[in-house]
């Protein structure tokens, strides 16, 4: 591990199957929605809201100066698996962090009601543990809390991560500051595979301190795929080792304003140590003016009248030099992030500067196209995606591109984001046998007043018409941030605890729907991650017990 990302790790930890298991479970009876739901709440608030949970009156006591994270025995992890012992580390600061600062209050002696160690257990032969999480991992995990041992058990690292935010979720603090946890059952795996977070880092450069410290309030939330929106028409902050130019020349700052190759390094392994995916946004053919500084004749020079007019309009899908910059750049991008899967755009392009080119508009008379420029908009997107499919690299496009009839791979994801809810896209796109993700009524850029986490929250995504074979392609959805009104100053506080919202919609049992019980674990939820060093914003009126201590 390189030092800057254990700087930035110490500055922010400072500040089995779905199935359950008979004996595990002989006296649960599935709660209905009320039963969970109040039991849940009472000790502990958990945010999102696991698949079963059954917590129990008796109180448990934890020490700081007795308790610990470690391997279970017979666990397959061992202690060598570095992503477990970093996250037994942060964990441990997360729940006693602030009650070691005060040692009176640990005094009581190690007892029958006292947990003294919380032991995890990788269940399988292989925990994937120096791997990358993908879009198949299996975050599921079972924790159990008793006297003298907690139990978490899980076939992969990835469900352990999940289960050690539960643990650490069910820990409360009295008012002399000590620490308890109740007699819990828990067995849990999120409802969606893809629970992302957009952020968009061209409109507004964002710093590696903030992009960092929100994948670390992802995980908080169980989200595990971070959408990198790390390029567009404002700025080109990404640092291209075979075209430096781009950054150079389309960067706000070619210096300050730019994202190192150790920097994307640093995010990804960041993201990786909490199970989170990095797939990057690199959008074409529109939104590109910033790509053109950097990289000659890429763009397509708008005419007015029949003389170019000196603005430039989308990347200019008539030259063989196009294709074979964007074979190079995708090659080098193929190699820098390990995920399986690229996002391509391919969203909002504007036909006008096309329609006014003269060499494009004889291009169309050669191709056949007449004036249908989405035919254009095809012929670049089929030619890009056989590029991109070179790599070995599976591809999400927005939905513009599966509208415009373009030719897809069967393991495309098209990404719905037009329409303000699981609409009549999501049935299109999954009647044609297409993945999808859904973004449509999740933009959180969108802002206004009260409490606008409600709408978030009331979403179905698979509140549309089709079969349950068109549904079971419905994988998730994203939550997105664009950047016009945000950077450093305000991203924050703006995506949380909104984005929470869409978390648990992603994460919980369809039938968790109760907005005045989400109510009461939101808002405990948002003083959690306060105490935790992150400013979430406020939900309504209230306080936190703790609040500001971690700010």
């Amino acid at each position: 591990m390189n030092a800057s990302l254990q700087l930035a790790l110490l500055l922010l930890t400072l500040g089995s199957s779905r199935g359950l298991q008979p004996d595990l479970w002989d006296d649960f009876e599935e709660p209905v929605e009320a039963e969970r739901v109040v039991a849940a709440s009472r000790f502990g608030s958990l945010w999102p809201l696991p698949q079963k949970v059954k917590i129990s009156d008796v109180s448990l006591l934890l020490s700081g100066l007795t308790f610990r994270i470690a391997d279970g025995k017979g666990s397959s992890s061992g202690a060598s698996c570095s992503l477990l012992q970093n996250a037994y580390r942060r964990y441990y600061e997360y729940i006693f962090g602030h009650s070691k600062r005060q040692p009176e209050v640990e005094s009581f002696p190690a007892g029958p009601s006292v947990v003294t160690e919380l032991q995890v257990l990788i269940t399988s032969a292989d925990s994937e543990c120096e791997g990358f999480p993908g879009v198949t991992s299996d975050e599921s995990y079972e924790l159990t809390v008793d006297q003298p041992y907690a139990v978490l058990k899980a076939p992969k690292v990835w469900g352990a991560l999940r289960g050690l935010e539960t643990f650490s979720q069910l820990v409360y603090e009295d008012e002399f500051g000590a620490k308890s946890i109740n007699s819990t059952t828990i067995s849990d795996f999120p409802r969606f595979a893809h629970r992302g977070i957009l952020l968009d880092t061209s409109r507004h450069f964002l710093p590696i301190k903030v992009i960092l410290a929100n994948l670390e309030t992802m995980a908080m939330n169980k989200f595990n795929v971070f959408h990198w929106h790390i390029v567009d028409d404002p700025s080109f902050p990404y640092m291209s080792r075979t075209f430096p130019h781009l950054s150079q020349q389309g960067a706000y700052h070619p210096y300050t304003h730019v994202y190192t190759p150790s920097d994307v390094k640093m995010v990804i392994e960041f993201g990786r140590l909490r199970g989170i995916r990095v797939v990057p946004e690199f959008d074409t053919p529109g939104h590109t003016q910033s790509w053109g500084k950097g990289q000659k004749d890429l763009l397509t020079p708008c005419y007015s009248g029949d003389k170019p007019s000196g603005t430039f309009g989308p990347v200019n899908p008539i030259l063989n030099t196009t294709y074979d910059f964007m074979s190079k750049f995708f090659k080098e991008i193929g190699t820098v992030f390990p995920d399986a899967y690229v996002h391509l755009g391919g969203d909002e392009v504007d036909f006008n500067c096309w329609k006014s080119n003269p060499d494009i508009q004889k291009f169309m008379a050669q191709q056949g196209f007449g004036q249908d420029f989405s035919k254009l908009e095809s012929f670049y997107i089929q030619k890009l995606l056989d590029i991109v499919a070179t790599t070995q690299k599976g591809y999400m496009i927005w939905q513009e591109v599966f509208d415009n009839g373009v030719k897809l791979k069967p393991d495309t994801v098209v990404h719905v984001w037009i329409g303000g809810g699981a609409n009549e896209e999501m049935g299109k796109v999954t009647a044609a046998g297409f993945t999808t993700i859904l973004s449509a009524p999740w933009y959180l850029d969108y802002i206004s007043y009260a409490q606008d986490w409600q709408k978030y929250y009331k979403v179905e995504p698979l509140d549309f018409k089709g079969t349950e074979e068109q549904k079971k392609l419905v994988i998730g959805g994203e939550a997105c941030l664009w950047g016009e009104y945000v950077d450093a100053t305000n991203l924050t506080p703006r995506l949380w605890p909104r984005a929470s919202a869409v978390a648990e919609r992603l994460w919980s049992a369809a039938d968790v729907t109760d907005i005045n019980d989400a109510f009461s674990r939101l808002s405990a939820h948002r003083c959690r991650m306060v105490e935790r060093g992150i400013p979430a914003e406020p939900l309504f009126s209230s306080y936190c017990p703790r609040e500001y201590r971690g700010i």
